[in-house]
Protein backbone atom coordinates (compact mmCIF):
# COMPACT_ATOMS: atom_id res chain seq x y z
CA UNK A 1 0.00 0.00 0.00
CA UNK A 2 1.53 2.97 -0.66
CA UNK A 3 2.05 5.85 1.78
CA UNK A 4 -0.34 8.93 1.90
CA UNK A 5 1.95 11.76 -0.09
CA UNK A 6 0.76 15.22 0.88
CA UNK A 7 -0.80 16.44 -2.63
CA UNK A 8 -0.02 19.68 -3.57
CA UNK A 9 -3.28 22.03 -3.06
CA UNK A 10 -2.99 20.44 0.74
CA UNK A 11 0.72 21.18 1.03
CA UNK A 12 -0.44 24.61 -0.14
CA UNK A 13 -2.92 25.13 2.19
CA UNK A 14 -0.39 24.16 5.33
CA UNK A 15 1.65 26.87 4.02
CA UNK A 16 -1.34 29.38 4.59
CA UNK A 17 -0.96 29.50 8.63
CA UNK A 18 -3.39 31.66 10.12
CA UNK A 19 -2.33 34.42 11.76
CA UNK A 20 0.05 33.84 14.98
CA UNK A 21 -0.59 37.04 16.60
CA UNK A 22 2.01 39.26 15.45
CA UNK A 23 0.12 41.47 13.19
CA UNK A 24 -2.41 42.26 16.50
CA UNK A 25 0.70 42.67 18.54
CA UNK A 26 2.34 45.10 15.81
CA UNK A 27 -1.19 47.14 15.81
CA UNK A 28 -1.07 47.29 19.66
CA UNK A 29 2.49 48.67 19.80
CA UNK A 30 2.05 50.80 17.66
CA UNK A 31 -1.17 52.49 18.68
CA UNK A 32 0.72 52.26 22.27
CA UNK A 33 4.01 54.35 21.15
CA UNK A 34 1.49 57.24 19.41
CA UNK A 35 -0.12 57.43 22.65
CA UNK A 36 3.22 57.62 24.57
CA UNK A 37 4.27 60.34 21.97
CA UNK A 38 0.96 62.36 22.28
CA UNK A 39 1.04 62.68 26.50
CA UNK A 40 5.06 63.73 26.10
CA UNK A 41 4.63 66.30 23.15
CA UNK A 42 2.19 67.96 25.38
CA UNK A 43 4.22 67.37 28.96
CA UNK A 44 7.81 68.60 27.39
CA UNK A 45 7.03 70.15 24.35
CA UNK A 46 8.01 68.23 21.08
CA UNK A 47 11.45 69.32 21.14
CA UNK A 48 12.26 68.18 24.80
CA UNK A 49 10.64 64.70 23.83
CA UNK A 50 12.89 61.84 22.85
CA UNK A 51 12.39 58.42 21.26
CA UNK A 52 13.80 56.56 24.19
CA UNK A 53 11.41 58.62 26.10
CA UNK A 54 8.57 57.66 24.18
CA UNK A 55 9.65 53.80 24.18
CA UNK A 56 10.08 54.12 28.55
CA UNK A 57 6.64 55.50 28.28
CA UNK A 58 5.08 53.22 25.59
CA UNK A 59 6.52 50.05 28.22
CA UNK A 60 8.93 48.62 25.43
CA UNK A 61 12.74 48.87 25.01
CA UNK A 62 14.72 51.78 23.28
CA UNK A 63 15.77 49.70 21.00
CA UNK A 64 12.23 47.61 20.74
CA UNK A 65 10.92 51.11 19.35
CA UNK A 66 12.73 51.22 16.08
CA UNK A 67 10.84 48.51 15.02
CA UNK A 68 8.35 50.43 14.38
CA UNK A 69 9.45 54.29 14.11
CA UNK A 70 12.77 55.33 13.07
CA UNK A 71 12.47 59.00 14.37
CA UNK A 72 9.98 61.41 16.31
CA UNK A 73 8.99 63.08 13.21
CA UNK A 74 7.54 60.11 11.74
CA UNK A 75 5.19 60.36 15.24
CA UNK A 76 4.61 64.00 14.84
CA UNK A 77 3.53 63.88 10.81
CA UNK A 78 1.08 61.15 12.11
CA UNK A 79 -0.52 63.61 14.56
CA UNK A 80 -0.93 66.23 12.06
CA UNK A 81 -2.42 64.30 9.87
CA UNK A 82 -5.22 63.30 12.49
CA UNK A 83 -5.91 66.29 13.16
CA UNK A 84 -6.20 67.32 9.89
CA UNK A 85 -9.08 64.63 9.28
CA UNK A 86 -10.75 65.04 12.51
CA UNK A 87 -11.00 68.75 11.27
CA UNK A 88 -12.25 67.71 8.45
CA UNK A 89 -14.87 65.01 10.16
CA UNK A 90 -16.13 68.10 12.15
CA UNK A 91 -16.73 70.18 9.31
CA UNK A 92 -18.69 67.77 7.29
CA UNK A 93 -20.77 66.74 10.39
CA UNK A 94 -22.49 70.27 10.65
CA UNK A 95 -21.82 71.62 6.82
CA UNK A 96 -24.68 72.07 4.54
CA UNK A 97 -24.02 72.44 1.30
CA UNK A 98 -27.09 75.09 0.70
CA UNK A 99 -25.20 77.48 3.21
CA UNK A 100 -23.33 80.21 1.09
CA UNK A 101 -19.84 79.29 0.31
CA UNK A 102 -17.96 82.12 2.61
CA UNK A 103 -19.82 80.36 5.60
CA UNK A 104 -18.90 76.79 4.73
CA UNK A 105 -14.75 78.17 4.04
CA UNK A 106 -15.13 80.19 7.07
CA UNK A 107 -16.43 77.10 9.23
CA UNK A 108 -14.03 74.84 8.11
CA UNK A 109 -11.29 77.23 9.62
CA UNK A 110 -12.78 77.33 12.50
CA UNK A 111 -12.98 73.13 12.83
CA UNK A 112 -9.37 72.98 11.79
CA UNK A 113 -7.90 76.10 14.21
CA UNK A 114 -9.72 74.55 17.26
CA UNK A 115 -7.54 71.57 17.02
CA UNK A 116 -4.38 73.21 15.69
CA UNK A 117 -5.07 75.00 18.93
CA UNK A 118 -5.74 72.43 21.16
CA UNK A 119 -1.74 71.44 20.45
CA UNK A 120 0.06 74.51 19.46
CA UNK A 121 3.13 72.65 20.08
CA UNK A 122 3.23 70.03 17.22
CA UNK A 123 1.65 73.33 15.08
CA UNK A 124 4.74 75.46 15.94
CA UNK A 125 6.88 72.29 15.01
CA UNK A 126 5.37 71.72 11.70
CA UNK A 127 5.43 75.36 10.60
CA UNK A 128 8.91 75.52 11.92
CA UNK A 129 9.25 72.25 9.66
CA UNK A 130 8.16 73.54 6.16
CA UNK A 131 11.38 76.03 6.59
CA UNK A 132 13.75 72.76 5.44
CA UNK A 133 12.21 71.67 2.48
CA UNK A 134 14.95 69.34 2.40
CA UNK A 135 14.27 67.21 5.70
CA UNK A 136 11.76 64.44 4.93
CA UNK A 137 9.64 65.56 7.21
CA UNK A 138 9.16 69.28 5.69
CA UNK A 139 7.98 67.02 2.21
CA UNK A 140 5.71 64.86 4.14
CA UNK A 141 4.20 68.06 5.77
CA UNK A 142 3.85 69.75 2.86
CA UNK A 143 1.76 67.24 1.36
CA UNK A 144 -0.37 67.73 4.61
CA UNK A 145 -0.56 71.14 2.94
CA UNK A 146 -1.19 69.67 -0.11
CA UNK A 147 -4.50 67.76 1.31
CA UNK A 148 -6.06 70.98 2.82
CA UNK A 149 -5.85 72.67 -0.54
CA UNK A 150 -7.26 70.16 -2.04
CA UNK A 151 -10.55 69.99 0.80
CA UNK A 152 -10.49 74.21 0.25
CA UNK A 153 -11.19 73.31 -3.54
CA UNK A 154 -13.95 70.53 -2.86
CA UNK A 155 -15.81 73.00 -1.06
CA UNK A 156 -15.46 75.66 -3.64
CA UNK A 157 -15.95 73.39 -6.73
CA UNK A 158 -19.25 72.23 -5.06
CA UNK A 159 -20.44 75.83 -4.57
CA UNK A 160 -24.02 76.95 -4.89
CA UNK A 161 -24.89 77.78 -8.34
CA UNK A 162 -24.31 81.85 -8.71
CA UNK A 163 -22.50 82.19 -5.18
CA UNK A 164 -19.18 82.96 -7.05
CA UNK A 165 -18.34 84.03 -10.10
CA UNK A 166 -18.51 81.38 -12.82
CA UNK A 167 -14.56 81.37 -14.35
CA UNK A 168 -12.84 81.97 -11.34
CA UNK A 169 -9.68 79.58 -11.07
CA UNK A 170 -10.69 77.05 -7.78
CA UNK A 171 -7.32 75.94 -7.29
CA UNK A 172 -5.61 78.66 -7.07
CA UNK A 173 -8.51 80.09 -4.95
CA UNK A 174 -8.04 77.38 -2.25
CA UNK A 175 -4.43 77.92 -2.48
CA UNK A 176 -4.60 81.69 -1.58
CA UNK A 177 -6.75 81.00 0.83
CA UNK A 178 -4.67 78.06 2.76
CA UNK A 179 -1.56 80.65 2.44
CA UNK A 180 -3.45 83.66 3.82
CA UNK A 181 -4.79 81.47 6.95
CA UNK A 182 -1.25 80.06 7.12
CA UNK A 183 0.51 83.76 7.39
CA UNK A 184 -1.63 84.22 10.65
CA UNK A 185 -1.01 81.01 11.97
CA UNK A 186 2.89 81.38 11.78
CA UNK A 187 2.44 85.30 13.40
CA UNK A 188 0.51 83.24 15.88
CA UNK A 189 3.09 80.58 16.44
CA UNK A 190 5.29 83.50 16.92
CA UNK A 191 3.50 85.27 19.32
CA UNK A 192 2.47 87.51 17.99
CA UNK A 193 -1.35 87.85 17.73
CA UNK A 194 -3.30 85.83 20.09
CA UNK A 195 -5.18 82.93 19.11
CA UNK A 196 -8.34 85.12 18.77
CA UNK A 197 -6.43 87.60 16.79
CA UNK A 198 -5.45 84.60 14.85
CA UNK A 199 -9.33 83.39 13.86
CA UNK A 200 -10.09 86.95 13.47
CA UNK A 201 -7.37 87.54 10.98
CA UNK A 202 -8.29 84.42 8.92
CA UNK A 203 -12.35 85.73 9.12
CA UNK A 204 -11.16 88.96 7.72
CA UNK A 205 -8.97 87.28 5.22
CA UNK A 206 -11.65 85.32 4.05
CA UNK A 207 -14.01 88.11 3.54
CA UNK A 208 -11.30 90.20 1.50
CA UNK A 209 -10.94 87.17 -0.88
CA UNK A 210 -14.40 86.73 -1.38
CA UNK A 211 -15.23 90.06 -2.04
CA UNK A 212 -13.02 89.91 -5.28
CA UNK A 213 -14.40 86.32 -6.13
CA UNK A 214 -17.58 86.42 -5.31
CA UNK A 215 -20.44 86.33 -8.25
CA UNK A 216 -21.30 90.44 -7.36
CA UNK A 217 -17.73 91.30 -7.92
CA UNK A 218 -17.67 94.48 -10.26
CA UNK A 219 -14.43 94.69 -12.66
CA UNK A 220 -12.26 97.69 -11.63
Amino acid sequence: MEPNVPTRTARSADALRPDDGRLVRGRRSRARIRAAARALFRERGFDRATLREIAGRAGMGASSIYRHVRTKHELLVLELADLQEEAWLTFRRSDDPKRPTRERIRAFFDAQHALLASDADLTVIALRATTYPDAPVARRVLALHDRTIGLLAEILQNRQRHDLAGDIDVLASARTLFHMATGARISWANGLISEAGCRQVIDAAVDLLFRGISAEAKPG
